[in-house]
């Protein structure tokens, strides 16, 4: 049954950023909508959520499937309430020199960081667009903007993502749907980064405070996105820590 709380649907709700951004929206009053391939990874998020008083609901969802994004989206809208905000937020982040980059790692990379995009962003502007209301958010790199060596898949998936969202946001944007891309251009805290510098050889308890992202700012930057002005909306904001070289 449908409530009168503003709905956020989360695409792409791992345990790091996708929690986080859970945890915001949840704490802010919206009921929170998780979908991962594995729902029940978030069966712990979901009791802390509820615990603190939020509203939370977790599902397993293949965002790379169209058929599974077209029936999830539905039944969140007649089951739980109109969707107001939609985060896309999967992964994809592999390194492959060009030689070792099959067919198939490529086509899974791109469907991963970018056609999920693409089907998320297109269902929840048919919600949206008849209410004229919502925002469709995206989570880019530092691959958005550049490629790096042993990453042409993923850099061109997220380049494609790049260009979804520019192409989303000149066209819902008049509709008054607000279109934005994120670039987080720096390491995040967590496992997969935080194993990735113990294989380079170095400690990341020994970093100085802050140089890795914490999730919890990347869920406060969604959260300040989402309630701009729309006489001041931002399309793309790139975040990075105070040492960030760029």
């Amino acid at each position: 049954m449908a409530n009168n709380s503003p709905v956020c649907v989360i695409v792409g709700a791992g345990d790091y950023i996708g929690a986080a951004i859970a945890r915001r929206f949840a704490a802010g009053g919206f009921v929170v909508c998780l979908g991962r391939r594995n729902g029940d990874k978030n069966n712990a998020l979901v009791k802390e959520i509820r615990a603190a008083g939020g509203q939370v609901h977790s599902y397993s969802l293949d965002a790379r499937e169209e058929s599974q994004v077209i029936e999830r989206f539905a039944a969140i809208e007649y089951d739980i309430g109109p969707i107001e905000i939609v985060i896309s937020n999967t992964g994809g982040n592999v390194k492959f020199p060009i030689l070792e980059t099959t067919e198939r790692v490529f086509y899974k990379v791109w469907k991963m960081a970018c056609l999920t995009g693409f089907l998320s962003g297109r269902e929840a502007a048919k919600y949206m667009l008849p209410r004229k209301k919502g925002s469709i958010f995206f989570t880019g790199a530092t691959a958005s903007l550049r490629g790096s060596s042993g990453f042409a898949a993923f850099s061109s998936a997220k380049f494609g993502l790049r260009a979804l969202a520019q192409s989303l946001a000149r066209e819902l944007g008049p509709q008054n749907i607000h279109v934005a891309h994120l670039v987080i251009d720096a390491g995040v805290d967590t496992a997969f980064v935080r194993d990735r510098i113990i294989e380079r050889g170095d400690n990341p308890d020994d970093l100085p405070a802050d140089t890795l992202m914490d999730p919890k700012s990347v869920a406060e930057s969604y959260w300040m996105l989402h309630h701009q002005s729309r006489d001041a909306w931002t399309f793309e904001m790139d975040i990075r820590p105070f040492a960030e070289k760029f």
